[in-house]
């Protein structure tokens, strides 16, 4: 006999958790299905232990550059192990956080892999459960491709895995997790190269980011080879090899990383048992609301094909039970303005519309307006990355579609201006923003002279 829910979660990270805590707050009866352990990929192996990794890294710098600012150091090197049972010790307590505060909630805990038997059962071993509500936020994976050799790289999970500092890395992918993790192995001592199949790094950003990022990364000796289609990897004597369709060989490295991107975790759902429509690459199509094509089924996080990120999962969970069940029919989240930060070294922000992309919504209205400097953090140093900013403003109003940053301190300036942007701030509404001084912030809000107008396009 099958055990009745309100709503069964299928998927313990961040949309699963944010969806089933509310539910269960509004006093609904709910199962939360999970094979590992809470809180997802952001917690294991993702956004909370890089952003460990990332501050160990942003102190290495530091420590590298106190000389020039009169500080006295004696450095006595990097200790991995020691910053990896650190990083462990903290996960282990988010997890335990978690563990408790689902018993606190009431929720049922099942501890397996679901899979659907109909519209409104699952499966998880040979015991069913059913649901008025099936919310399926099963997250993603790491890509590996299938070519020879493919089984000699890692993945960011394996990168989380190691016991050890690699010498030299060879990163495939210059996106997110491939921009980041060469940051953090670079300022910790590692020898990094990184490849990437596109023209530039970060290829979906604006160009002005991927530019400045190219100069901040060959300022900290990474080695970038740009449109180098991988074929294959191999082992010789001298360690692992990157081989490229062209003939040419990377050579030497202790460890290869994957970072091509993510695919949704849905083959091992059995959809078609419940008539869910997906996509050839795994992502189950939904409408604003999250419904897939089945009713009473939903789709929240990665899976749903939207921004892959974390806090979009989790807002879209809350959304979802306020509406089912707290007499909020109409509520959604609007994807528009999300913002978003690469951790790289250093962060890289942004909110709305590239200036490509504001070219094809807004045509020849937009006005630009950039700036590129050394910020003072790094006065007294011989060579610190450059900062860069760019506002892309629409129409006569000159309403703000755009922001775009990268340099120290973007990731916490972010959110804010992330807010402007979402209550459709005009470049005005900046310029009457008194500046706090001295930081690099005030650049946004002191920016006179654009550098396009209406008509005009980059040369």
């Amino acid at each position: 006999m099958s055990q009745h829910f309100d709503l069964i979660a299928i998927g313990g990270g961040s949309g699963g958790l944010a969806v089933a805590e509310k539910a269960a707050q509004f006093g609904k009866r709910v199962a939360l299905i999970e094979g590992a352990k809470l809180g997802g990929t952001c917690v294991n192996v993702g956004c909370v232990p890089k952003k460990v990794m990332w501050y160990a890294a942003n102190l290495a710098a530091a420590v590298a550059d106190a000389p020039d600012y009169g500080v006295r150091v004696q450095s006595q090197g990097f200790d991995w192990a020691k910053l990896v049972a650190g990083r462990n010790r903290y996960i282990a307590d988010i997890n335990g956080y978690w563990d408790g505060y689902a018993e606190r909630l009431g929720l049922t805990r099942i501890d397996g892999f679901a899979r659907f038997v109909d519209a409104r059962t699952v499966a998880v071993g040979d015991q069913h459960y059913t649901a008025d509500h099936i919310v399926i936020a099963t997250g993603g994976r790491p890509i590996v491709p299938r070519m020879p050799g493919a089984e000699l790289g890692i993945t960011s999970d394996g990168f989380f895995a190691l016991d050890e500092q690699p010498k030299r890395v060879a990163i495939i992918g210059g996106g997110y997790i491939g921009v980041e993790l060469a940051g953090v192995l670079s300022a910790l001592g590692t020898e990094i190269t990184i490849v990437a199949l596109e023209d530039r790094m970060l290829a979906l950003f604006d160009p002005l980011i991927s530019e400045t990022l190219a100069e901040n990364m060959k300022l900290h000796g990474i080695d970038m080879h740009l449109q180098f289609e991988v074929a294959g990897i191999e082992r010789d004597e001298q360690g692992l090899v990157l081989a490229a369709r062209d003939g040419q060989r990377l050579t030497g490295f202790d460890q290869v990383i994957w970072a091509v991107g993510r695919a949704p975790n849905t083959r091992e759902l059995n959809l078609e048992a419940a008539g869910i429509t997906v996509e050839r690459s795994g992502v189950i199509p939904t409408d604003a609301y999250q419904n897939t094509t089945v009713p009473g089924i939903y789709a929240i996080g990665d899976i749903a094909g939207r921004e892959p990120l974390t806090p979009v999962a989790i807002a879209a969970g809350r959304r979802l039970a306020e509406r089912l069940f707290n007499d909020k029919p109409e509520l959604k989240l609007d994807y528009e303005n999300v913002p978003t930060v690469v951790f790289a070294h250093p962060p890289i922000g942004k909110v709305g519309l590239t200036e490509p992309e504001a070219r094809e919504r807004y045509g020849d209205t937009l006005t630009i307006y950039e700036t590129s400097f050394t910020p003072m953090r790094y006065s007294l140093n011989a060579h610190g990355p450059k900062t860069a900013m760019k506002l892309v403003c629409a129409g006569e109003d000159e309403k703000v579609v755009g922001i775009h940053l990268i340099g120290d301190g973007v990731d916490e300036m972010m959110q804010g201006f992330g807010v402007a942007v979402k209550m459709g701030a005009t470049k005005a509404d900046l310029d009457n923003t008194v500046a706090i001084h001295p930081c690099s912030a005030e650049e946004l809000v002191t920016l006179k002279v654009p550098v396009r107008r209406p008509g005009q396009s980059k040369t």
